[in-house]
């Protein structure tokens, strides 16, 4: 026999040999599903919609097969839309379709025989009592990969499908090396398959979402300066065009808002900038005639934008690629994921410059308008809050409440204030064993009732034409064990010393995160969240380029003018969690180092009161106490006068109730008292004081004898 020949039976063999091998390999059993323990492969209703949407899909998979070439054997679904984002409009909830799950940050994979999600931990609950048993549930940060799964599931050299338009870059180069691995293909499908069977009761794209226009004393800035300024960062780079696709970017730089997406004020809409040409890509029943004078659509040079339909940026891509040489395409930057890659795949790889998008940093340093707008944001936030608690305290024991029902008020009380646009992301309200999940999200599957026994954790937050807020408060209307008071307090003492960092400005943000947990560290125990992101005005709740996480290596350094979140906690297990999170603003402090790099400091923006009850004073230093003065007579001062503006004395004097001010020393016996009897700091010292002056006068001198 030949050696080809020889070689041959060889591949053959290790082909069966692996095919057998993942036959037999056991199946990834994933997240534990109790209530699908006795009913797998059955709905958890007799008869399921979400089963047969299952079959229906499986049956598009064979249909595009015979419509597009080879067949599909599994095809993977974001829970995202065509710009990546998390959180998209009814019309873009295909998962949501798909399988019932009512959450975000996703990714489900089909085959013939099996269905299975991918998502965060916090959202584990909630899909383990939407999903019907046919689906297996895995954690994104789980030991088992999609690749891992489609490989247990197919046999060799099989087709994965996935619509390019819903799948960062990156994301895609990642699963197709993935499933390589395992000797499976990623394939285009550029004709969505949910939307196949969606039709024809998919939602239509709302007729009533109009653009607004952002006015220019909220925006500080015309859009064409904006623009401006793209270009000459855009020529530093030696590009001739950007397609830009993230939303909030778009909002920001031609200074318009929308209500296409829940939590965050855009247009769903793709724009290009050249140094010759805007064009701005979007439903055109969307444009009113204010629009048209704002982005001054009835001219023709390098200043005015020329609206096109939704989907004509592909074509316009092709088109134009042809004049310009370098194109820039957004690459991913801390939160921002990129660009997709049918965005990547549309242009040319001669013409393609991949590199973060400029305007991520025109936006993230705010100017002096979005600056005062942002901290007027959080006085009417803060008076939202300060009503909400004050309600829910007064009517606490005599009604009966719920997650829902206190996520309700405080939502209710916070649309109500003045300029307020919407919620700027879920509120979250966690209850005793919740409150020690960091990632728990509340809804109706995990609502459970509210008493006076365990901490209630509160985060939120609101949008404003002046700004965006976010905020976390922990709260308790019993009496807390001093476990609780331990915790809280070693939690507001971080929170107390970041607000009032003074710090150089090459430090970076993954410097400073230390400062929040040393107190969190010193109790032995850690939280699992990044400590802080950049927030926007009257944008994204979350955005690039700022990340405060000890794990993260950030090449990038804070700025005067901008925005983000502190965020400190923590969790004891089936028991109790404790979280507080402010939105801090940057601030040049004046001074210098001896080799001339300046000072920068941070200053807390949000003014809700901490809870009292919960702070143990013997665990605060004389600084710290006089940082929590500080604080609670800002709050007083500008949330005082908000709530006086308002008539609301209710909410007035319950806030000033809780910002008393608190002694920054403490008398010896209350002190001794507090550390439980004994003075566990130097308690030792004045007795070996007394010894060193007693003992000399029984030594004679040595002169003397």
């Amino acid at each position: 026999m030949t050696t080809a020949k020889w070689i041959w039976i060889g591949r053959l063999a290790l082909a069966i040999l692996l095919g057998l091998c993942c036959v037999a390999a056991d199946v990834p059993s994933g997240y534990h599903r109790e209530i699908c323990q006795y009913r797998k492969g059955l709905p958890m209703q007799p008869n399921s919609e979400y089963r047969s949407r299952l079959l229906a899909i499986r049956e598009q998979m064979q249909i595009r097969a015979t419509l597009e070439g080879p067949e599909i054997y599994g095809y993977i679904l974001p829970s995202t839309d065509e710009h990546l984002n998390h959180e998209v409009a009814a019309r873009d909830q295909r998962l949501h379709y798909l399988s019932g799950y009512t959450g975000n940050r996703a990714v489900a994979a089909i085959t013939q025989g099996g269905a299975a999600i991918w998502l965060e931990n916090r959202f584990a609950k909630q899909a383990d009592g939407e999903l019907d048993c046919d689906w297996q549930i895995f954690l994104s940060d789980g030991n088992v990969t999609i690749a891992d799964w489609l490989g247990s599931q197919l046999h060799l050299n099989k087709r994965i499908g996935a619509d390019p338009q819903l799948v960062a870059h990156h994301l895609w180069l990642t699963w197709e090396r993935e499933l390589a691995a395992k000797f499976l293909k990623l394939a285009k499908v550029n004709s969505n398959l949910v939307d196949m069977i969606w039709e024809p009761d998919r939602p239509a794209s709302p007729k009533h979402h109009v653009i607004e226009v952002q006015p220019r004393d909220f925006a500080g800035e015309k859009w064409e300066d904006k623009v401006y300024e793209l270009r000459r960062r855009l020529t530093h780079l030696g590009c001739d065009a950007m397609v830009v696709t993230s939303l909030t970017e778009i909002a920001y730089l031609l200074n318009i808002r929308g209500t296409d997406i829940p939590y965050t004020p855009v247009v769903k809409s793709f724009l290009i900038v050249s140094h010759e040409d805007i064009f701005f890509y979007v439903d055109l029943a969307k444009i009113s005639i204010n629009i048209d004078l704002h982005l001054r659509t009835d001219c023709f040079n390098e200043n005015c934008v020329k609206i096109q339909e939704y989907n004509r940026i592909w074509s316009d891509i092709r088109t134009y690629v042809q004049i310009w040489k370098r194109v820039l395409v957004p690459a991913p930057c801390v939160q921002e994921p990129g660009a997709s890659e049918a965005i990547f795949t549309a242009v040319p790889a001669k013409n393609l410059v991949e590199h973060i998008s400029p305007i991520i940093f025109m936006r993230a340093q705010k100017n002096s308008e979005e600056q005062e707008g942002m901290r007027k944001a959080h006085i009417r936030d803060g008076a939202a809050i300060c009503e909400a608690m004050c309600n829910l305290e007064t009517r606490f024991y005599t009604e009966l409440w719920t997650e829902e029902k206190i996520k309700y008020e405080v939502e209710l009380l916070r649309l109500a204030q003045s300029n307020a646009k919407g919620l700027s992301l879920r509120t979250v309200v966690a209850y005793g064993e919740h409150s020690a999940l960091p990632y728990y999200i509340s809804s109706n599957v995990t609502n459970i009732e509210v008493s006076d026994q365990s901490l209630l954790v509160i985060e939120s937050g609101g949008q404003y034409l002046e700004g965006t807020t976010d905020v976390s408060r922990t709260y308790i209307f019993g009496e807390p064990t001093r476990d609780m008071k331990r915790a809280y307090t070693a939690v507001l003492a971080g929170i107390l010393h970041i607000s009032n960092l003074i710090f150089p400005a090459s430090v970076k943000p993954s410097g400073v995160d230390s400062v929040v947990r040393a107190k969190v560290w010193h109790e032995m125990t850690d939280y699992p969240q990044e400590t802080g992101h950049g927030i926007g005005a009257y944008g994204s709740v979350e955005e690039p380029p700022i990340s405060v996480s000890y794990g993260q290596n950030s090449t990038y350094h804070f700025k005067q003018g901008y925005f983000f979140s502190s965020e400190s906690g923590f969790y004891k297990r089936d028991d109790f969690g404790v979280r507080i999170k402010n939105v801090l603003e940057v601030l040049d402090s004046g001074r210098t180092t001896t080799t001339g790099e300046h000072f920068l400091a941070f200053q807390a923006v949000t003014l809700v009161p901490y809870e009292p009850k919960l702070i143990d004073g013997s665990m605060l230093s004389s600084d710290e106490k006089r940082m929590l003065n500080k604080y609670n007579a800002k709050i007083r001062k500008d949330v005082g006068d908000e709530l006086k503006r308002l008539g609301n004395m209710k909410a007035f004097y319950w806030m000033m109730n809780k910002t008393k001010h608190i002694r920054e020393y403490l008398p010896e016996d209350e002190y001794r008292a507090a550390m439980g009897g004994v003075c566990h700091t130097h308690s030792h010292l004045p007795l070996i004081a007394v010894g060193l002056m007693i003992v000399p006068s029984f030594i004679r001198p040595v002169w003397q004898l």
